[in-house]
């Protein structure tokens, strides 16, 4: 196991707003998450293949670069094309969720998060990483 892998799984947050990307960083580092984050598609980009996450938590709609566009040119670069990538949007409707398919999203979670089910998820994404110590605080 390298060091990065020893030390907790490295999770890529993009959102555009501070304050969602705060909770979600609070909810993350509680479960033994390493959390980086990126405020457009654009950053999230440069920081996945700087970084190489485990895990990639996608706003769709974003300034600059919106999550689909961002999601697709992950997919083409052969250093993050495996990294799951999760839709994170305010727009839960059929269209948003074939179109972050179509992209390569490998998830869909609608806002407001709820933040049992988002703890599924990354359990089931990131086996045996993530260990949440609760959610009451973090909401």
């Amino acid at each position: 196991m390298s060091q990065r892998d020893a030390d907790g799984p490295l999770v890529l947050v993009v959102e555009d707003f501070e304050d969602t990307r705060a909770v979600m960083r609070r909810f993350l580092e509680r479960g033994g998450c390493r959390v980086v984050e990126a405020s457009d598609g654009r950053e999230a980009i440069e920081r996945a293949r700087e970084l190489r996450p485990h895990l990639v938590l996608m706003d769709l709609n974003m300034p600059v670069l919106d999550g689909f566009t961002a999601t697709l040119r992950l997919r083409e670069q052969p250093e993050t094309r495996a990294v799951p990538v999760v839709a994170v949007t305010a727009y839960d409707t059929a269209e948003f969720r074939a179109a972050a398919r179509a992209v390569g999203c490998n998830e869909y979670v609608a806002k407001p998060l709820d933040f049992s089910a988002l703890m599924s998820l990354v359990e089931r994404l990131l086996p045996g990483w993530f260990a949440p110590a609760g959610t009451e605080a973090v909401a």
